[in-house]
């Protein structure tokens, strides 16, 4: 990146951190007075949204409207906004609504922000686990401040796989991919939301992740992460709103795994 580029992106990267900060405040407090928020189905039982999910994303907008009024937003329960400068905010206000919405804590407020040549810049805020996962293109990534790692060793049986299956996916698939993991020793993990999954990944807490569809604000800020933690973080996707696409991330070897595995899945 030249000077100019890395300063953007750097402005933008502390910009996300405030924002998503703020976002997560807001979110907690409707967590805290959940049984109140009214719910609703969008495309399916699992995949509902709420009064939070809508008030804090435009919290998020407004943030970064003020900050950087050239900027697109993509977000999940709004209409986009295009970009004039080159950057855009891809966002998830509270990936893992259902968790939210049952009291659980894997939930989080997820920004990345692609610019130009790419992903430059993302936050994961996850208020109740109190942790804040921030990643700048070329700076690495950190956890509470601390920067993250990832083993070169990691193979498939190292630790738990998340994997982000929803209803979208046939049952022959899921099952099929399940029974291809636990036959390599594997060990299947989900808490419902794929941002807190990827960057559990870049914190080492998990072998991998892989998901056979997954939309860009769920995990534009995650396989920044996992790069910049130095791992792999493979994404088919757009971030048009439009197309989702396969994910798998973590090391190497663990990727090569999973996109082994889930080919055969999908032949099921």
């Amino acid at each position: 990146m030249t000077t100019d580029t890395a300063r953007a992106a750097a402005a933008r990267h502390d910009a996300a951190l405030a924002i998503a900060r703020a976002a997560g405040e807001t979110a907690l407090r409707f967590f805290s007075s959940r049984d109140a928020l009214v719910i609703e189905q969008k495309t399916g039982a699992q995949d509902l949204v709420s009064q939070a999910d809508r008030e804090v994303e435009l919290l998020i907008r407004a943030r970064i409207a003020e900050a950087f009024p050239e900027d697109g937003v993509i977000g999940e329960e709004h209409d986009p906004v295009p970009s004039r400068s080159g950057y855009t905010w891809v966002v998830d206000p509270i990936d893992g609504t259902s968790p939210f919405l049952n009291g659980q804590p894997n939930w989080c407020v997820s920004i990345g922000v692609r610019g130009p040549d790419g992903l430059v810049a993302g936050v994961i805020e996850a208020p109740v686990l109190r942790e804040t996962y921030a990643a700048l293109r070329g700076h690495g990534a950190t956890l509470n401040g601390k920067p993250l790692r990832l083993d070169p060793a990691t193979v498939l049986t190292s630790s738990n796989v998340a994997f982000g299956a929803t209803q979208k996916t046939p049952a022959a698939q899921a099952a099929a991919f399940v029974h291809g993991l636990y036959r390599e020793g594997g060990v299947m993990f989900r808490n419902g939301s794929g941002a807190v999954m990827l960057a559990y990944v870049a914190a080492g807490r998990l072998a991998g992740y892989y998901d056979p569809s997954i939309n860009a604000w769920d995990c534009y800020a995650g396989l920044l992460l996992v790069r910049e933690a130095g791992g792999v973080a493979e994404y088919t996707g757009s971030d048009d709103m439009l197309t989702g696409g396969l994910l798998y991330a973590g090391t190497p070897a663990v990727v090569a795994d999973l996109r082994r595995l889930g080919e055969e899945s999908r032949r099921a």
